[in-house]
């Protein structure tokens, strides 16, 4: 026992310094579109949202802002700075408008007008302020710009300065970078990127669809996005970057078995390993009591059942029952298995003949064991056979052998804790995709987009927002500016971790209809 434990304590320490070891990776995601003075942009809010989306999949803390003004940017660029502290990757990505004077690059703030070249310093962000900072506290920085959209403010800029209008030049200009930095333009400088026609403009869609290939060195990544974007854009607009990085930058290793697991799932595993074969009591208590609802809490229930049953180091109980006492030697195994306050609240079996009650305490039962037998009324039918399906499937046990009986109602309350899932636990974490089709009054068919489920949250940048009960109830909220006002959807439902379903309602409108929850 003492080498279990001395192996397991190795396996903690080990688990540890490797999470010690983990990069610190911080991004900065902006996106800006409804602009005062420039019109609307349509793609640049869900090309914010869904690459803050896939940098956290890839492991970045992401510091987001959307339509910002121009108090707004810098606030949110100085929160991303305080953040990067020991960065190992920093990470810049910004979908807007920007423009060049002058040789120098400016990304523009919904709130510019920039009536005249003096304006741009107050009403402008040069993008320097931030490129210098991440090259002082980083070591390795990825500049992501799609900010070459056809402009009306450089026109208007341009149209002011008269004979100096050359200096203000179509897209961006090239960027000079520091050691260990690689600035990435959504078309070669001086041209002008395209917005697309989908959801997300071409750049951003390229760069959703390849940053992170597993094993994959940022620069073989870069070259897929820009077969991609000349594919969709018809040979017009050619992605560009200029690097001085120094090595190689891989967003996501390729994930072996071993890596695939996590620290805590390797250490269980080990730990069942060494005990699997025991024939000792102790072993198998130990792990349940470290691991009451591990991968292999069942099997180690039946095993420490088994040990009880044919004596193996079995404890002296406080009266040694009389030999054909049958009946007092079960209760004394019911009681081993049971903590105590499922002892307090454990009734007498009901008399066989009485079916409604037993069945009442049956679907008591597997309510208290997180499988839903719904209300205990005494009537089993469809919902009861699930729950006890579903509570076979979760604890291990051929749902064949467990007959409606006295026999099944004990071992349901020997399982001291939760044996089936929650609805909104962990097996719903991670990318799902949002299908809306609607009814009426919408002025389109169909939307999608793309969430992420996280213990029970829902999220979707900064406008969408929700949660999963622990029933699988989906109460979710859309948050839109449409017509000069905000306005917003709520969403209702149920989820599972095959799916979601329910309704949408415009809350401000009549647009309404249904909507689907699936994995990419």
């Amino acid at each position: 026992m003492r080498r279990v434990l001395l192996g397991l304590f190795v396996l903690m320490f080990l688990a540890t310094a490797k999470g010690l070891a983990a990069e610190k990776r911080v991004a900065l995601v902006i996106g800006n579109a409804t602009y005062e003075h420039a019109g609307e942009l349509a793609n640049p809010l869900n090309d914010a949202d869904d690459i803050a989306g896939k940098l956290e999949t890839l492991g970045f803390e992401v510091v987001k802002g959307t339509d910002l003004d121009f108090t707004g940017m810098r606030r949110t660029v100085r929160d991303f700075v305080n953040s990067l502290k020991d960065a190992d990757i920093a990470l810049f990505y910004y979908a807007g408008h920007g423009l060049q004077v002058r040789g120098r690059n400016y990304l523009v703030p919904v709130d510019a007008q920039l009536r005249s070249e003096n304006d741009i310093d107050f009403e402008a962000m040069p993008i320097s302020l931030v490129m210098s900072a991440m090259e002082r506290l980083s070591k390795t920085n990825l500049i992501f710009l799609d900010a070459c959209r056809n402009n009306p403010l450089a026109r208007n800029l341009a149209r002011s300065m008269g004979t100096r209008s050359a200096s203000v030049g179509n897209g961006l200009a090239r960027i000079g970078s520091g050691v260990g930095t690689l600035v990435s333009f959504s078309t070669q400088p001086g041209n002008v990127a395209l917005d697309g026609e989908g959801r997300n403009s071409p750049f951003t869609a390229a760069l959703v669809e390849h940053l992170g290939h597993p094993g994959e060195d940022i620069s073989q990544s870069l070259v897929r996005v820009r077969v991609d974007v000349l594919q969709a854009t018809g040979g017009q607009q050619i992605p560009w970057e200029n690097s001085s990085l120094t090595g190689k930058v891989i967003l996501k290793q390729e994930e072996t078995q071993a890596s695939a697991e996590t620290p805590d799932l390797q250490i269980e595993l080990a730990y069942w390993t060494s005990i699997k074969d025991a024939t000792d009591e102790d072993y198998f208590e130990s792990y349940l009591a470290q691991y009451p609802n591990g991968k292999f809490a069942a099997i180690a229930r039946l095993k420490l059942q088994d040990l009880k049953r044919s004596g193996t180091k079995a404890k002296e109980p406080a009266e040694t029952p009389q030999s054909g006492d049958s009946t007092k030697t079960e209760d004394l195994q019911v009681s081993a298995l049971q903590r105590p306050e499922e002892a307090r609240r454990e009734q007498a079996l009901p008399e066989p003949g009485n079916d409604k009650a037993l069945v009442r305490s049956l679907q008591a039962e597997l309510n208290r064991l997180g499988c839903k037998a719904g209300t205990a009324d005494g009537v089993w039918g469809r919902k009861s056979r699930q729950a006890l399906e579903n509570y076979a499937r979760h604890s291990g046990r051929n749902v064949a052998a467990l007959d409606v009986s006295p026999d099944l109602l004990e071992r349901l309350k020997r399982d001291p804790s939760r044996v089936c899932p929650a609805a909104n636990g962990p097996g719903l974490n991670g990318t799902w995709l949002l299908v809306r089709t609607a009814r009426a009054s919408c002025g389109w068919k169909s939307m999608r987009s793309p969430l992420r489920i996280q213990n029970g949250v829902i999220s979707g940048g900064s406008s969408w927002k929700g949660t999963i009960s622990e029933s699988g109830r989906i109460s979710l909220k859309h948050y839109f500016f449409y017509e000069g006002t905000n306005q917003s959807n709520t969403l209702t439902g149920t989820m599972g971790e095959d799916g979601g379903s329910g309704t949408f309602r415009h809350d401000q409108g009549s647009c309404h209809g249904r909507f689907t929850l699936t994995r990419p």
